[in-house]
């Protein structure tokens, strides 16, 4: 079985748990052979030791390693200010306030301010309801850095070879892939696919796109120079896609190929059983890799091209299923390719050199220009963040003197890594539920085991390590831990929990939740619809350009082979609709978003067209008359003009706008193109999708009100 792609979570939340009781412990040690038994210190340092493993996320090695070490600089003028100000309320809610908004505010100069902020505003709220002398902050100031050196630790030295995690998620991957291989040949050789083997085909294709994500995330220079010399991340990164988008493509096939009866053809199915082993056999980037793996599943794919030519000067009845053969084919010897190219790569002393990477000039340059002449997202959001808090300190006051600072904390959590209101409404939801359900079996357990210290000890752990595991599985479930580990916190602390203590809290989340809630509604709104909307356009662009430069590649010498990068982006861009979309698609009855649900219909038939194009961005040495190349220069402009009218559709702009259909150029491109037998490239098999994605695109501006133009 292939190891889960949640292991990069269990990493993490591993890192944390183990810098949390590393901390905590060595910091006890030191105060107990110091004669000191102030327990708090420790609290902060493992609080400062898990938190230089969650909130570090910059972009590199480096400059993590100096925001891991900034924390602690943070940290005691967190535990200082909050020392000496906590006497005075106005002071700290005023600091306090001042942290949030800074949190949000900075994050437009790189994500280490919002780090650095986060940690200052939960020292300084930590410090303020210990009443901390001057005398015990050197101690504090100890425990500080303890966390941050363990951090710095298990991030950087224990856990530093991101190689190992790029060579076992590869691993990962073969092994998924090699499962799925097998699940195909089971069906080919089966009568009829059983609903049984359909849905584990499914289920298991769904995991290979986790598992080609996750080594996406992985991919970079350093790693695989040291994994693979010779090989660049551009050549992985294309092998990694093709190969997803080759067992896709035959999953799709053998389905569609058996409910057509074509596999009932005793030759066709010996082929796809062939090149359907040769491939699984081919093991491209093993230490014992053996070239004739290799060269049988050539030998495959050219037998399976002989009879494609053979059934098409038959003249047979096979309109409705050649092209899946022929799909299956022309993929199966696009990732041959890329793997051949791989064994070259690595067979050579010297590196491949390859440009596509450098960032392109004209598209440098009008990112330079777009600036927004509004408020930026960034300030907005700390607007709404100043406004919840102001709220969430008065509302605290009221409803809970002795702490008025939870429900503050709580508005903050919830409006972060949020902007529409729905997006704030289910957070604000899964918060309390989570809370509720958290403080119920905290208060039960807590009781259980209080007066057992060890073992009360031992659960905060637990909690702690599941509640990190899961935060980017369920919200809910990371609430209901850290909820328990309030519990277990207060009952070592304050020996003993009562009902009302962690009602309190209950009371105070759901506040803060509910506020945060308002303030998103009122301040600088961001309708659930808007924000998809916005999450659409983004993705239409980023599409637009990629098609565009596809079809230009047929008439002028265009780089497209890192065009596979699009489709991961592409795939990235619909899963934030989908994410910003949910609260719309979740309603039920009257209240479910037809509209919207419809969208992202159309949207995902056109990422899936998108992903098969990509499959065949390189090839290139087309063969066509003179006269087609106005046709693409045609194909070119209307598919510009539709995806220029698309924005102001989806905004709901008054003004008509016009979509136009392709019909006219495929006509002409099927009429005059050189036979598949005359050319060296099919020039209508690489633009069959071109057609599709337009097709859809029409479909949606007409769905968004466009009139179609006709030719």
């Amino acid at each position: 079985m292939a190891s889960d792609p949640g292991y990069i979570r269990l990493q993490k939340a591993g890192r944390a748990t183990l810098s949390l009781i590393a901390s905590i412990f060595t910091t006890i040690m030191i105060m107990r052979a110091t004669g000191q038994m102030l327990i708090t210190p420790s609290i902060v340092a493992g609080m400062t030791g898990m938190m230089g493993i969650m909130v570090v996320m910059d972009d590199s090695k480096k400059k993590k390693q100096s925001t891991t070490l900034l924390l602690g600089v943070s940290a005691m003028l967190g535990i200082t200010a909050g020392s000496f100000l906590a006497g005075n309320f106005f002071y700290i809610d005023a600091l306090l306030l001042a942290l949030v908004f800074s949190s949000f505010y900075l994050t437009r100069y790189g994500s280490r301010y919002f780090s650095l902020s986060m940690i200052g505003f939960m020292t300084t709220y930590f410090s303020s309801i210990l009443n901390l002398s001057s005398n015990q902050l050197p101690w504090f100031y100890i425990g500080i850095w303890i966390g941050v050196i363990y951090a710095f630790i298990f991030n950087f030295i224990l856990f530093q070879k991101t190689a190992a995690n790029l060579k076992r998620s590869i691993h990962s991957f073969h092994i998924q892939s090699n499962l799925i291989f097998s699940i195909l040949l089971k069906g080919i050789q089966e009568r009829k696919l059983s609903p049984k083997l359909r849905k584990s085909l499914r289920n298991n294709i769904f995991k290979l796109r986790d598992y080609a994500v996750t080594v996406s995330e992985y991919i970079n220079e350093e790693d695989v120079q040291e994994l693979w010399p010779g090989l660049t991340p551009a050549q992985l990164r294309l092998y990694v896609f093709d190969t997803g988008m080759l067992i896709e493509t035959l999953a799709d096939s053998v389905q569609s190929l058996k409910k057509a009866d074509a596999l009932e053809i005793d030759e066709l199915r010996r082929l796809l059983v062939w090149v359907i082993e040769s491939l699984r056999d081919a093991e491209v980037l093993a230490e014992n890799y053996e070239k004739q793996n290799l060269q049988e599943a050539e030998l495959a794919v050219q037998a399976l091209r002989f009879t494609i030519t053979e059934m098409l000067d038959r003249d047979q009845e096979t309109e409705g299923w050649l092209f899946l053969i022929r799909r299956i084919e022309s993929i199966s010897n696009h990732v041959i390719e890329g793997a051949i190219t791989l064994q070259q790569s690595l067979d050579s002393d010297k590196p491949f050199i390859d440009d596509s990477e450098a960032p392109d000039e004209e598209t440098a340059e009008e990112d330079s220009k777009d600036e927004d002449t509004g408020l930026k997202p960034s300030t907005k959001k700390a607007y709404q963040a100043l406004a919840a808090g102001i709220l969430s300190i008065i509302v605290g006051q009221l409803i809970s003197p002795a702490q008025p600072y939870w429900v503050l904390l709580t508005a903050y959590i919830v409006l972060l890594g949020t902007e529409s209101i729905g997006r704030i409404y289910t957070k604000a939801f899964q918060r309390s539920y989570g809370t509720i359900i958290g403080a119920l079996l905290g208060f039960a357990l807590a009781r259980f085991v209080s007066g057992h210290t060890g073992l009360e000890v031992a659960l905060i752990f637990v909690v702690v390590f599941f509640a990190f595991y899961l935060f980017t599985v369920s919200y809910t479930m990371m609430s209901m831990f850290i909820t328990m580990l309030v519990a277990f916190m207060y009952d070592l602390l304050l020996n003993g929990i009562t009902v009302s203590l962690i009602g309190a809290r209950v009371i105070d989340t759901i506040a803060g939740a509910g506020i945060a809630f308002v303030v998103s509604m009122v301040i600088f709104p961001k309708k659930t619809k808007d924000k998809v909307s916005e999450a659409l356009n983004d993705y239409l662009e980023e599409l637009r350009n990629y098609v565009l430069e596809y079809v230009r590649g047929f008439r002028e010498d265009v780089n497209v082979k890192e065009l596979s990068r699009n489709a991961i982006l592409l795939d990235q861009k619909l899963k934030t609709i989908r994410d910003e979309a949910k609260t719309l698609l979740e309603r039920g009855g009257l209240f479910h978003d037809t509209t919207t649900s419809q969208w992202i219909t159309i949207i995902e038939a056109i990422n899936y067209y998108a992903r098969h194009l990509v499959a065949s961005s390189y090839r290139k040495d087309f063969e066509y008359p003179d006269e087609l190349e106005e046709v693409f220069k045609s194909i070119e402009q209307k598919l510009k003009d539709n995806f220029d009218a698309l924005p102001a559709l989806i905004e709901g702009t008054r003004e008509s706008q016009t979509v136009h259909r392709l019909d006219w150029e495929r006509e002409l491109i099927e009429r005059l193109a050189p036979s598949r037998f005359k050319a060296q490239r099919d020039l209508i098999h690489h633009l069959y999708y071109v057609w599709r994605i337009n097709r859809s695109i029409v479909e949606l501006g007409i769905e968004l009100g466009a009139e179609e133009k006709t030719p």
